[in-house]
């Protein structure tokens, strides 16, 4: 067992890593590094579901890592930080749209102190793309003046501009991350208990995403949903048929978020108004109150912030089986011999694949591939998927 077990299809990525905590270990001892073996931010980029934030939590294990040979994912080191504990390594993981600056000056904040336990002060940043301005403007001071025994480990889909500012970029050692093959997601299902030809089902229809086809092997409920997303281009011969598949889409990704809402909200208000005093009686308790409505509202502000998320990471999903649908058609049409997406609903791509041509098949991909574009520029859900399947009726 080591922390590189869970980092799938990825040797080069993981031989790198390797070698710069190996260096790092030499730092902390005090002897002379290689030049460009160990710096103090690195970035990690690839297409969802390539192990983004696996490979940093990995890595930040291996550079709190107790033994010679690190990353053994056996010593209190490698442990602590796997799980989350480790108090010298802090995760920012955003629930709502973005990352906030004051969140980030606290992280930051934090990062400058000594380390407690471990050799590093580390600092993971998950969807550093979804870093507002101001935040990215407080990161990039920490990085370009670092403490001496802190390091920084973003992670973004690509390094374009938009995903990362270039001067943040220019400071980061950059680590690109493939999509596994479907081979390698099968054997780390099958590692998990999984029966071979659901691993091997899972693994196709997940389209690379360890964390999707882990969830379709084990969820009833999600291989469900992704099979009634398929049954929908077939379907769109009409334009109330359109209107009714747009109805489905968004009203399964409200109730998503709504039952993600109703097991967190009550709990975490509930927590909050306790901390807060709520119910306390005696001198002082009006000034708590007062400044209870204050904390109260920000703590609202997050909660709808991660159910917006939530309903838009679940249209997402939606979107990324849509658009293997049509590349099945794409390949269906060309005759290619290339693995499909989804292989257990060719029925379904045929009968696409009779309507349309290639280049209409072309064009309803970059629908869906627009309409992803649409969501994340914070278009209403509902108007951006109706305008999908209005784009995606047959003829």
């Amino acid at each position: 067992m080591s922390v590189w077990d869970d980092l799938v299809g990825q040797d080069e990525t993981v031989s790198i890593l390797r070698t710069a905590a190996a260096a790092a270990a030499e730092a902390v001892a005090g002897r002379a590094l290689p030049p460009g073996a160990m710096t103090h931010a690195w970035l990690f980029t690839g297409p969802a579901g390539s192990g983004r934030s696996v490979a940093a939590r990995a890595f930040a294990a291996a550079l709190q890592c107790e033994r010679p040979v690190k990353g053994c994912g056996e010593c209190a080191g490698c442990r602590t930080v796997l799980i989350g504990t480790h108090p010298d390594v802090r995760s920012v993981v955003p629930e709502g749209l973005s990352i906030s600056v004051s969140d980030m000056r606290a992280v930051v904040a934090g990062a400058a102190r000594r380390p407690v336990l471990g050799h590093w002060q580390i600092v993971v940043i998950e969807d550093a793309d979804r870093l507002t301005e101001a935040a990215a403007n407080a990161l990039l001071k920490a990085v370009e003046e670092p403490p001496e025994r802190t390091v920084f480990l973003l992670c973004a889909p690509s390094t374009h501009p938009d995903d990362v500012s270039v001067t943040i970029r220019s400071r980061c050692r950059l680590v690109s991350l493939r999509i596994p093959p479907a081979a390698a997601v099968a054997q780390v299902l099958r590692s998990s208990g999984v029966d071979e030809a659901t691993a091997f089902w899972a693994a196709a229809a997940g389209q690379g995403h360890v964390g999707r086809s882990r969830r379709l092997a084990r969820d009833v409920s999600a291989a469900g949903r992704r099979a009634a997303v398929l049954e929908i281009p077939a379907s769109l011969t009409s334009l109330r048929a359109c209107l009714d598949a747009a109805d489905h889409l968004v009203s399964a990704a409200e109730a998503e978020a709504a039952a993600l809402s109703e097991g967190l909200d009550a709990g975490e208000t509930e927590a909050l108004q306790t901390a807060l005093g709520a119910g306390g009686t005696g001198k002082g308790t009006a000034g708590v109150a007062r400044g209870a409505a204050g904390a109260l509202k920000e703590l609202e502000r997050r909660q709808k912030s991660r159910a917006t998320r939530t309903q838009r990471d679940a249209l997402d999903r939606a979107l990324v089986d849509l658009a293997g649908f049509y590349r099945d058609v794409l390949l269906d049409l060309a005759g290619s011999p290339l693995a499909r997406s989804h292989p257990d609903f060719a029925a379904q791509v045929g009968v696409v694949a009779g309507c349309v041509g290639p280049a209409d098949a072309l064009r309803r991909l970059d629908a869906v591939l627009a309409c992803r574009q649409a969501l994340e520029a914070n278009v209403k859900p509902r108007i951006a998927i109706e305008a999908l399947m209005a784009a995606l009726r047959l003829p």
